[in-house]
């Protein structure tokens, strides 16, 4: 990477950790008790973790990529607001991640996951799953489609409402090298009545978590597009759930 960067000019951006929220977010139940004690201690990744195990295209279904038909029965559809959801992969030089193993998986349009411990009254879709996985192409571009995830209720405050959200799982050259992520959607009103979402103290960091929506890749009488780019490093990095310490 120095060397890349050396050679295009690049400088590195140091991450300012005061973009993620505070590991112990009290409006936030949960991070009462799972929150750590202790001071963070920082581990160089082995040369295992970087190189191995790793995944190859062959892994991809022909249907990964598309929520809409991967467990859907023949001839049928699932219910709710079919839509893509499309960006790019970035480098903190604004350059594209080739060959990212991206991993998606949400609630259904009435917002229950397909998932035993889910408890929600609200029904299972016969054909949704609600999980799905593809690789970004040779300049970072992914594309998904899926069926608008909807809100649902937790158990945090009394009436907590989650906005509707996809999760996100990225990989790098290696399974061991993992970035978590959520993406919302614009317009949602929940997003600003969010515990979750307000433990993130800059405003900015919150916005780079909505998609906007896509109108000149909207399939005219079928299908609505929304837009959503992640980048991996560096000042303006995405908000990674499972990266607090910054990257």
């Amino acid at each position: 990477m120095a060397d890349s960067q050396k050679e295009l000019g690049a400088a590195f951006n140091k991450r300012d950790r005061d973009w993620h929220p505070a590991a112990d977010t009290p409006a936030y139940r949960s991070t009462i008790l799972r929150s750590p004690k202790q001071k963070l201690v920082m581990l160089e990744q082995s040369l295992s973790e970087t190189t191995g195990p790793v995944f190859g295209q062959n892994a991809i279904g022909a249907l990964d990529h598309d929520l809409i038909q991967n467990f859907a029965q023949p001839g049928e559809s699932p219910i709710g607001e079919r839509i893509i959801v499309h960006g790019h992969i970035l480098d903190e030089n604004g350059r594209g991640v080739p060959n990212a193993l991206l991993e998606v998986w949400q609630a259904n349009a009435g917002g229950r996951y397909r998932h035993k411990n889910d408890s929600y009254l609200a029904p299972l879709d016969p054909n949704f799953g609600g999980c799905g996985r593809l690789l970004s192409d040779e300049n970072g571009y992914y594309s998904f489609r899926t069926i608008k995830p909807g809100p649902y209720p937790w158990p945090n405050g009394g009436n907590d409402w989650r906005p509707a959200h996809i999760h996100y799982s990225l990989f790098g050259s290696g399974f061991a090298q993992r970035l978590i992520t959520q993406i919302y959607f614009e317009g949602d009103p929940h997003i600003a009545l969010c515990p979750i979402l307000n433990s993130i103290n800059d405003p900015k960091a919150i916005d780079q978590l909505v998609a906007r929506l896509d109108m000149e890749h909207t399939v005219p009488m079928d299908i609505r597009a929304y837009r959503l780019n992640m980048i991996l490093r560096g000042r303006d990095s995405t908000m990674f759930e499972n990266r607090m310490e910054g990257n």
